[in-house]
């Protein structure tokens, strides 16, 4: 039969309840600005990761060696609806596209329209998305889409037509340009330099209150005298 230890019982229960009074504090809107502490730091390690994903300068000098390469690429896209944006963006970046329904052909500078979109990355990634709703006459968000859809097409039908090279700078261009400054539109960029205290001291909180639950149930339940044991050994007569 099971015995009560009070003592660990004890300890374990404290530990319970003060775990569950740090968890009910998290929980709160005491962290700044009506957060509570999951949003805190949720918000704060999006500002990191924001800070450590411009690579937009890197992609702008990858892009010179184009300055000079011609393209000519034939766009279908899976939505009629995305032709009709994509004209619209085109034309105002004055890039000479014919559109012949459901297809486009797209004649360019390789370099300067990956210049033009570089541009618009950088203005979405610094939240100044207003320059990029001037530009084309529609939501910041949409017209980043568009180009993120152009160059999709663009990255296949580079690949067909054997021009590796060019297919990667678009393809590198859609993943460290646009992604990341669309992905992380109006969140302010910070360094992990700028936070590494609290950013260190998030993560040891992390192990240190995963531990605290896991000492709360193994007192209380060795206080209700439910333990393991190693199992004997039977010998065989």
């Amino acid at each position: 039969m099971a015995q009560l230890n009070k003592k660990t019982l004890s300890i374990g229960a404290m530990l319970a309840l003060s775990f569950l009074g740090v968890l009910i504090l998290i929980f709160s809107p005491v962290f700044g600005e009506g957060k509570n502490g999951l949003m805190y730091s949720d918000d704060m390690f999006n500002k990191l990761s924001k800070g450590s994903s411009y690579f937009i300068p890197t992609v702008a000098k990858n892009n010179e060696k184009f300055n000079s390469t011609s393209v000519a690429v034939a766009l279908k896209f899976d939505k009629p609806e995305q032709g009709t944006t994509a004209l619209k963006v085109l034309a105002a970046a004055g890039i000479d596209v014919k559109s012949a329904s459901p297809d486009m052909t797209l004649n360019a500078n390789l370099g300067a329209m990956m210049s033009k979109v570089l541009q618009d990355a950088d203005d979405m990634y610094k939240n100044d998305g207003k320059k990029i709703a001037d530009r084309y006459g529609m939501n910041e968000k949409d017209a980043l889409t568009s180009w993120w859809n152009v160059l999709k097409v663009m990255d296949k039908e580079l690949k067909k037509q054997g021009k590796i090279e060019e297919s990667n700078i678009v393809s590198e261009v859609m993943k460290k340009a646009i992604e990341p400054s669309f992905n992380f539109y109006k969140i302010d960029a910070q360094q992990v330099s700028e936070k590494a205290g609290t950013m260190i001291g998030l993560l040891v909180f992390y192990v240190i209150y995963t531990m605290w639950w896991g000492f709360a149930i193994f007192y209380i339940f060795d206080g209700l005298g439910l333990t393991m044991k190693k199992a004997k050994v039977k010998k065989e007569v």
